[in-house]
């Protein structure tokens, strides 16, 4: 046994420190990025926000609107051939759509009948909760020599050196973060996890110097985590319940006492599992909740709200865009986030 000593750090623990700026107006900051991957040599431009690949968020009709808005949706692992087929603007929205994918030998089979009939889709997320095993990384080398011009996204890991395991072993994005979702019970359930911000930071280092890049997901709150996670280094920002509750997710509304509320929850909770696997393995628990997520109405208005946000946390520090703003970021730790005097 050990205990690592040095400080790690969450969202929360932090705020940016404003820096004088040569900004005159928010208007005038470019939120947006070009991306070269490693491997696959694709070439993507855009707003470098992604919709989880969760229930209600990973939808087609949430991939509609962020397309438009120029980002990506990572699709639910049940988006199959069947559910591809019916989607009438997949040739035109292909370039922000990522398949998502499980580790088990009908994943791969699954994954090859989609590419035999969609061979335009350019990217493969192959998601797990626990991306440190052996056999994850045997999973993804076979994934890259499958396909070696696809961009492969994978994870979750938390650590550098898992990240530069997965990057050597085929990944072009890796995905960081265990448990700091707003539906995940990982680290309530096993014990395990490591404050959001210095995973992002850590892994951002390590992929970064290997050419690859890195997805901060999980852990956002509002705006400002999504920027405290840009300037942390993240490559992309992966949002779950910031998305969550629209009417593009297709979720059931609900009435409680004259409210409308959108059903919620963790991929590895028992509703998914139930929904999608007929329940859960007497070897398993849940690590996931759900909750009922305020009707939020129109997604477009969230993602203006984040933009809005996204673009004013540049100005304050003074980077004119969204690739300056790592380098213009210092934050200083804090114990209090912000007044809450009216916030229940």
């Amino acid at each position: 046994m050990r205990i690592e000593e040095e400080l790690k750090l969450d969202y929360s623990d932090v705020l940016f420190r404003p820096k004088r700026s040569t900004l005159s107006s928010r208007k005038d900051v470019d939120l947006n990025r070009t991306y070269k991957f490693k491997y696959s040599r694709n070439e993507w431009s855009g707003i470098p926000l992604m919709a989880a690949n969760m229930d209600g968020v990973g939808e087609l009709g949430i991939a509609d609107k962020l397309s438009d808005n120029g980002m990506i949706t990572c699709l639910t692992k049940q988006h199959d051939i069947k559910k591809l087929s019916k989607y009438k603007n997949l040739k035109k929205n292909y370039k922000n759509i990522a398949l998502s994918i499980g580790i088990k030998k009908e994943d791969f089979e699954n994954l090859v009948k989609i590419l035999k009939e969609f061979n335009f889709l350019k990217y493969i997320c192959i998601d797990v909760a626990n991306g440190y095993s052996e056999h994850f990384s045997s999973f993804l080398k076979k994934v890259r020599d499958k396909y070696p011009t696809k961009t492969l996204i994978a994870g979750n890991v938390v650590t550098a050196d898992m990240t530069q395991e997965l990057i050597l072993s085929g990944a072009d994005i890796v995905k960081v973060g265990i448990g700091p979702g707003s539906v995940c019970t990982t680290r309530i359930q096993t014990g395990v996890g490591y404050p959001q911000l210095s995973a992002v930071i850590e892994c951002a280092d390590a992929a970064h110097g290997l050419g690859a890049h890195i997805i901060a997901d999980g852990g956002c709150t509002c705006p400002g985590d999504v920027a405290k996670a840009f300037g942390g280094g993240a490559d992309f920002v992966m949002l779950g319940g910031m998305f969550a509750g629209h009417d593009e997710g297709s979720g059931k509304i609900v009435k409680v006492n004259g409210f409308k509320y959108i059903e919620f929850y963790g991929s590895s909770s028992d509703t998914a599992n139930n929904k999608h696997y007929g329940g859960l393995s007497d070897y398993r628990s849940s690590e996931g909740r759900t909750v009922r997520v305020k009707y939020r109405g129109k997604i477009q208005n969230t993602i203006l709200n984040i933009l809005g946000g996204l673009r004013s946390s540049c100005t304050y520090v003074g980077a004119p865009s969204l690739k300056q703003l790592s380098k213009c970021t210092t934050f200083v730790r804090v114990t209090r986030q912000f007044n809450d005097t009216f916030i229940k």
